[in-house]
């Protein structure tokens, strides 16, 4: 607990300012928590099914999830990724954190290695932790990108899993099509030295949320032993029905144990199924997401003024967080200077990452409009406005 996430940290934190002063006298930046209503889509098989339900439809099922949503799910991704995903590569999840738990329980044994780059959600390391594997934390370049000298470096006897996260949190960075095919081309030379399969785990929770036209490049291009995790709290704006997915993909080694691995523990870690009333409506909104035109807007709102505030950052690609630099070394200092000025954010250390702080910019215009002020006040105490 006492190493535990600063995201949470702050937000409650931020639940005792609005107590003092009144909570539209607080400006929340903290958590990536969407306002965002879920797409009209969502309603409407919402309605349809309660208004129709079918005998059955609350009860237990496979332990890998319905049949015809796992259908679904890979007929999309075979649509938007080229392979041939079927039925059988897909087991639904509590979301991309269940997706993620699943995985690693799945594959680690005491002492094994998954690489994580740093920013990281910050979750990450509690996964690892939880089944008794060892995080590797690697740096990235001044684009957030992996570094993949330092990635070939790392890898040993022990690397089970290479974890990735594009778009990123906390950054909004996205990792190229030529930096992907950089990790595939080590990934591959590495189980080669050492006779051993490495799993490509890419978190996919804001892969929908991409900026300026830009098309998702797949990590699974690049890596036949590799995996998808993901969930719709952010392209549907589900983040409290914890519905999501794992894909296999279908080339990869010890494919069938993999599968079969996930289904076993999806049961013994207590998940048991993903929500049966979430499988029935997603199964019709896979090529659905929320509005990315109004995640844009609010992006290039908070990326313009901040930056004609001299705040220095990389302009995210994705998802909808900026992670700026602290105007000062100490990033906690920082934040809690702005919790002074009733601006709330996140410290760059609980991404791995000190020295930049985090802002959550999933919340109301207001909110944001408001945050303006106290960024602008600790700006010109720290000089970056002259």
């Amino acid at each position: 607990m006492a190493s535990g996430s600063w995201i949470r940290r702050m937000f409650e934190e931020g639940a005792v300012l609005k107590k003092q002063y009144g909570e539209e006298n607080i400006f929340d930046l903290s958590l990536g928590n969407p306002i965002v209503e879920p797409p009209p889509e969502f309603s409407q098989e919402l309605k349809r099914i309660a208004e129709h339900p079918t005998p059955g439809m609350h009860r237990y099922m496979s332990n890998a999830g319905y049949d015809a949503t796992r259908a679904t799910v890979a007929e999309q991704l075979a649509l938007e990724t080229g392979i041939k995903f079927t039925t059988g590569d897909i087991i639904m999840t509590h979301g991309a954190a269940g997706a993620l738990n699943v995985v690693l329980k799945t594959i680690l044994n005491q002492g094994d290695e998954a690489i994580i780059f740093a920013p990281f959600f910050a979750e990450y390391v509690h996964y690892i932790a939880n089944h008794y594997g060892v995080s590797r934390i690697l740096p990235t370049d001044e684009q957030f990108a992996p570094e993949v000298d330092e990635l070939e470096q790392a890898i040993n006897e022990k690397t089970r899993a290479v974890l990735i996260n594009s778009p990123n949190n906390p950054s909004g960075a996205v990792y190229s099509e030529k930096r992907l095919k950089e990790i595939g081309e080590v990934l591959r030379k590495k189980e080669a030295e050492l006779g051993t399969h490495i799993l490509l785990i890419s978190d996919e929770a804001y892969r929908k949320l991409l900026y300026d036209g830009l098309k998702y490049p797949f990590p699974v291009h690049h890596h036949t032993n590799s995996i998808i995790a993901t969930s719709h709290s952010k392209d549907l704006a589900l983040p409290g029905e914890r519905i999501g997915y794992i894909a296999v993909h279908p080339d990869c080694n010890e494919h069938d144990e993999l599968v079969n691995g996930f289904i076993h523990v999806n049961r013994t870690l207590g998940f048991v199924n993903a929500s049966a009333l979430m499988q029935h409506i997603v199964r019709h909104l896979q090529d659905v997401s929320v509005s990315v035109a109004e995640y844009q807007q609010k992006r290039d709102f908070m990326y313009d003024n901040l930056t004609a505030m001299g705040y220095s950052m990389v302009k995210p690609q994705g998802a909808f967080y900026i992670f700026p630099k602290s105007p000062i070394e100490d990033d906690v200092d920082f934040v809690r200077e702005l919790q002074k000025l009733k601006v709330l954010t996140v410290p760059g250390r609980g991404f791995g990452t000190p020295g930049y702080f985090r802002i959550a910019y999933c919340v109301e215009d207001r909110v944001l409009e408001g945050s303006l002020d106290g960024l602008r006040e600790a700006a010109q105490k720290y000089g970056l406005i002259k």
